[in-house]
């Protein structure tokens, strides 16, 4: 096989799998690990993957889609399975917080459609929308900038009225986690600081996100592992993310 040929083979694993090991790699296609190791630098020069200790997983530089807009009608199965297990996280007159998150818009309307007696603070107004449908239901927006892209507040306004509350879980969206150093991540530093904020005023903190959102990482770390309770997703990931989880402590639902 030739080498280019061998780098096309490594990143159609990459997509397949998420991610990849040296050893693994080196053991199906017959060459040592050195020469993999040479095939992923120079895959990642070219922007392909980043390189991990031990392997390699798909560039944070993925074609990520960070309008909300766009977003709502993509991977729809399984954002519902993760507002589905979220929904059952939550407790009658429990004060929740709802980030921005397609699969949030989902959870809020779950919601408005049980006869939970909750008030729920968001600063997305998807989210809002959906929860004034509910008579039982108290909805508070937290206002601030508005940004067009997430159709939803962030910064320090929002981080304001965020940090008057105590809630009893939050549920935050993430563009991925890092599985190198174990960060939790989004697109943009106002993104980041008000989902900390959220974070620092809930008991029990949720990310939600889809199962390959292990695989890709983004710009801004917010958070990492030891900061929340769980992770709902809608399948669970690969053993060695689990082992990984399960070290540091997040349950996985």
């Amino acid at each position: 096989m030739f080498t280019e040929e061998r780098q096309e083979a490594i990143l159609q694993r990459l997509r397949e799998y998420g991610k990849v090991k040296v050893r693994s790699l080196g053991e199906e296609f017959h060459v040592t690990d050195d020469c993999i190791r040479k095939d992923l630098k120079t895959l990642e020069k070219a922007g392909h993957l980043k390189r991990t200790y031990g392997g390699a997983i798909l560039s944070g530089d993925y074609p990520l889609d960070r309008d909300v807009i766009d977003r709502r009608s993509v991977n729809a199965e399984k954002k519902n399975i993760i507002a589905q297990k979220a929904f059952h996280l939550i407790k009658d007159n429990e004060t929740i917080f709802l980030d921005i998150s397609t699969s949030n818009i989902r959870l809020a309307k779950l919601l408005a459609e049980s006869k939970r007696r909750l008030v729920v603070v968001s600063n997305m107004i998807d989210i809002l929308q959906a929860l004034a449908m509910s008579p039982t239901i108290t909805a508070v927006g937290t206002g601030g900038i508005m940004y067009r892209t997430v159709n939803g507040f962030m910064g320090s306004a929002a981080i304001e009225v965020i940090k008057q509350y105590s809630f009893d879980r939050a549920f935050i969206g993430t563009c991925g986690v890092d599985m190198t150093d174990l960060s939790i991540t989004t697109f943009g530093v106002e993104d980041g600081l008000t989902k900390k904020a959220a974070i620092s005023s809930s008991r029990h903190t949720y990310v939600i996100m889809e199962k390959d959102k292990f695989y890709f990482n983004d710009s801004y770390k917010f958070a990492h592992l030891d900061d929340i309770d769980g992770i709902v997703t809608d399948e669970e990931p690969d053993p060695a993310t689990l082992g990984t989880l399960e070290s540091a402590g997040v349950q996985l639902y």
